[in-house]
């Protein structure tokens, strides 16, 4: 059994990647620039008796995501599990929005998705198991103010886990959604100390998540016996957005 993560040098991502490892999955590590970072998840998942290989690709690229596709095919490493994590944030508000940012989050966040997915789905199909994970945002179910761009992203990356999920349920490949609330990562970083304990009094947990909290659910996603979950989005959230 393979793993792909796409954006898996750090953060959630590189969580996943470890949860896997720990159950003697073959990982699969993406990554745009992120090369050390990449290399240390990888070290941390070998630690753990996994069989691991990185490769770098821009999502936005079909050119590239084949040449990935063919050189994991090469190694016999096309993925049973794709966990579609890799993209980008944007915080600002509409009006401000340029053409090119537009562009450039869509391309991530939501054509890097669907490339990814048309890519490794006949691997699955023919398999007759398959499972695609999508790592979306508590904020493409309910918005935010001033990420109208991500929001929109992540809505769109919503809407296409319930649709391709109706497409793959007969030949046994489950899609499905994570859509986290506040996560403990550098993405927080952004917010000072005092930002962060306002935030956390909205969340009824009282804490942010953390992303070994959402590497275990898309695990749990991953599993045979989860085969009758699909089309769905569930969002670990601390109770902030019900």
């Amino acid at each position: 059994m393979t793993v792909l993560i796409t954006g898996g040098s750090r953060g959630i991502g590189a969580a996943i990647a470890i949860r896997f490892a720990a159950e003697g999955v073959n990982i699969v590590i993406h990554y745009l620039h992120s090369h050390e970072a990449a290399n240390e998840t990888a070290r941390t998942c070998m630690a753990l008796g996994a069989n691991v290989m990185t490769i770098s690709a821009d999502l936005r690229s079909k050119e590239q995501l084949e040449r990935m596709y063919d050189k994991l095919k090469s190694h016999r490493m096309l993925p049973d599990i794709l966990v579609n994590n890799g993209g980008i944030s944007h915080y600002g508000m509409l009006m401000d929005v340029t053409e090119q940012e537009w562009d450039d989050v869509m391309a991530v966040n939501l054509k890097g998705m669907f490339l990814c997915s048309q890519l490794f789905m006949p691997h699955m199909i023919a398999g007759r198991f398959g499972r695609i994970i999508n790592v979306s945002s508590v904020w493409g179910i309910s918005g935010a103010s001033c990420e109208v761009l991500y929001s929109t992203t992540k809505g769109g990356m919503n809407a296409f886990t319930k649709a391709l999920a109706k497409e793959l349920a007969p030949s046994g490949v489950t899609v499905n959604a994570v859509a986290p609330g506040a996560v403990d990562t550098v993405m927080m970083n952004s917010f000072n100390e005092e930002e962060k304990a306002a935030l956390q009094q909205e969340i009824p947990a009282g804490r942010f998540g953390s992303p070994e909290e959402i590497a275990s659910l898309v695990y749990f996603l991953s599993l045979p016996e989860s085969s009758y979950i699909t089309g769905q989005i569930i969002s670990p959230n601390g109770g902030w957005h019900t």
